[in-house]
């Protein structure tokens, strides 16, 4: 298979046969050279031996040519063997020398990829590449290069699946459930430390009012409610109780209080009149309603639809935050007798607690500071509590009750 001398260092399989030589002859006679004659910058034939050949023997000076420029003796020894291999009737042992000539020549080609240079099946190239690497003519390589120039692995993973006898199948089951359990939770850890990180990251571009940024957020706003009462011509309650704001200011105080992109959660508050209110704040804040909870207070209030004896905590999100892990989430009915005006049980200040632990809390209009969390609002106690001015922890009396009379609107 080697070349014998320079004039025919490329022309690398077998001559034709006597009866193939004849049949390209006449058909060169009668037609002419139909397949340029390829060389290289040097003149040296790469492809088209037995045409030249032919054409000489008949006196022939001019035949068409193609030049191939740039390539490497490794290249134009290729570029041989894939021009002339699919056009040749060769033997199985032929076809088994050029691809050991080939596989000399680039070891580090894939199996696959010289197999469809050739146009031959990749198991016979890799049949003769085994030949050679157990002869030490060839090397062995972790990684080989396919048709595309990606390097990958000569040999990669046989992935498999164990399926279970029938009566096994139950315990196999089990046993992936419990595995997909522990990655989620795994997963969700992290996801909390992101969110966690994030805000602590964003303090610097904490909004006005506040000095730092929070993954949650729990609020129960103070509602003007626009009626009187229809019975009594006077206005609701919850004037005698604390000062009221109208939905757009709220919109507008939280918006920038609690507004950005970073990924957080929040919990707000709405009552049965409110609700479409609320779900504005929650928009204006960037959150996007996604669950509610709601309390049974046991004792029915007043009401013009119907005696309401339920509030509902709406649950928003932003960005990318982590859900609660399947199993840990609250029921979303929670009862509990109400107490004093506008006061909710602790018990849902909890539930959040449990779905985000250890992640920083702000508790917004809060009345008192609760322990572990971040407050901010008109009767917030010392402690805990975040100014509203300033956004930084009260110092006393900061952020004191003030006079029934002077009280227009949280916060202040």
């Amino acid at each position: 298979m080697s070349p014998t001398c320079d004039q025919h260092k490329y022309q690398l399989l077998p001559r034709l046969s006597a009866e193939e030589f004849a049949a390209l002859e006449r058909s060169i006679i009668a037609h002419g050279v139909l397949v340029p004659v390829e060389y290289d910058e040097a003149g040296e034939i790469i492809d088209g031996h037995h045409r030249v050949e032919i054409c000489e023997s008949l006196g022939l000076v001019d035949w068409p040519r193609f030049v191939r420029k740039g390539l490497s003796e490794i290249d134009k020894r290729t570029l041989s063997r894939e021009l002339n291999f699919a056009r040749r009737h060769l033997t199985t042992v032929q076809k088994q020398a050029v691809i050991s000539d080939q596989l000399r020549d680039t070891p580090s080609i894939s199996s696959r990829a010289i197999a469809a240079m050739l146009g031959v099946h990749h198991s016979t190239v890799q049949s003769v590449r085994k030949q050679l690497v157990d002869g030490g003519e060839i090397s062995h390589h972790d990684e080989v290069e396919g048709r595309d120039g990606v390097v990958q692995p000569a040999r990669k993973t046989i992935k498999t699946a164990f399926v279970p006898d029938q009566p096994n199948v139950g315990e196999y089951m089990k046993g992936a459930k419990i595995i997909r359990a522990e990655k989620q939770k795994l997963s969700h850890t992290v996801r909390l430390a992101h969110m966690d990180l994030i805000a602590e990251r964003g303090r610097h571009a904490a909004p006005t009012g506040q000095a730092l940024i929070y993954p949650v957020y729990y609020g129960d706003p103070c509602w003007q409610y626009a009626v009187r009462s229809e019975m009594t011509g006077r206005e609701k309650s919850a004037e005698n109780h604390y000062p009221t704001m109208p939905t757009d200011e709220i919109c507008t105080l939280l918006a920038g209080l609690i507004g950005g992109d970073h990924p957080a959660v929040c919990f707000l508050w709405a009552t049965n009149p409110m609700l479409l209110d609320a779900l504005r704040v929650l928009d204006a804040c960037g959150f996007t309603y996604v669950h509610h909870w709601v309390w049974d207070k046991e004792v029915a209030g007043t009401g013009y639809w119907g005696r309401d004896r339920h509030e509902i905590l709406l649950i928003g999100r932003r960005g990318d935050i982590a859900a609660p892990l399947q199993g840990s989430q609250p029921e979303t009915v929670y009862r509990e007798r109400k107490g004093r005006h506008s006061a909710k049980p602790d018990w849902f200040a909890e539930q959040i607690e449990k779905l985000f632990p250890g992640l920083a809390k702000l508790e917004l209009f809060a009345r008192a500071a609760r322990p572990g969390w971040d407050s901010w609002g008109f009767e917030a106690e010392v402690g805990n509590a975040v100014s509203p001015k300033t956004g930084r922890k009260a110092k006393p009396k900061t952020l004191e009750m003030r006079p029934k009379r002077q009280r227009k609107a949280m916060p202040a």
